[in-house]
């Protein structure tokens, strides 16, 4: 299984999808868009492609040249049957890919915060085994209209998008299922400063919040990471 990791920020990681990755025996390709390695010219050899978060919105063109090519590259996996996951920036340039409108800076999340799945996701092979309700991790401002060809799967009061699928195994996911404990800690360190900019008290209720929230989004996060595994 060769897999195509599109890394479009520093410090994202695949968190809990590697493990899932490492579980099944995929062999990665990871390239680093935003430091300037190339995409690939061909999707033929991949079986299936992850394009992780960034703090850059979706319309970023002029200082994130590589955005189109990205875009075609999406629409060109999805048309061959090849899996497909875009995690919050990557959701919001595989809805761009398919014909959504991106909203930049109209839904503001940060922490652990609950989402709602919709009936379509009773039905769906990588997101029905989870629980109607549940907490997970969240840090975007942006969102987006529906592509015509999604089905929506998730949602809450911040954003009505937060999980579709465009065909048989391309999911675009607005929350970070992929980051447990460990990587949340990871981004505290990282991006320390700028989180205490916005959210100045997330230092003193980090602990508390990741010990209610954390184990149970972990739970989520890595089933949703091997579900989406199995279906490439």
């Amino acid at each position: 299984m060769q897999v195509l990791v599109v890394e479009n920020y520093d410090n994202t990681g695949l968190g809990q999808v590697g493990t899932a990755l490492a579980e099944a025996g995929a062999k990665i390709d990871l390239r680093r868009a935003h430091r300037g390695d190339p995409l690939p010219k061909e999707v033929n050899g991949y079986d299936a492609t992850v394009v992780l978060g960034g703090g850059q919105n979706a319309l970023a063109d002029g200082e994130y040249p590589y955005f189109p090519q990205l875009l075609d590259m999406l629409r060109e996996f999805e048309a061959g049957d090849r899996a497909v996951l875009g995690i919050c920036l990557g959701s919001q340039m595989l809805a761009r890919a398919f014909g959504g409108e991106n909203h930049i800076g109209t839904a503001s999340e940060f922490g652990w915060r609950e989402v709602e799945l919709t009936e379509a996701a009773r039905i769906d092979a990588v997101l029905c085994a989870l629980p109607p309700r549940f907490p997970i991790f969240q840090w975007h401002d942006d969102t987006f209209t529906l592509p015509a060809r999604a089905e929506r799967l998730a949602k809450n009061a911040a954003a009505e998008n937060q999980a579709f699928r465009i065909g048989r195994a391309t999911y675009g996911i607005q929350f970070h299922f992929e980051a447990d404990r460990p990587l949340v800690r990871d981004w505290n360190a990282a991006y320390g400063s700028l989180i205490a900019e916005r959210h100045p008290d997330w230092a003193d209720r980090f602990e508390d919040e990741a010990a209610r929230h954390g184990p149970d989004a972990e739970t989520v996060g890595l089933a949703i990471a091997r579900a989406w595994v199995k279906a490439i």
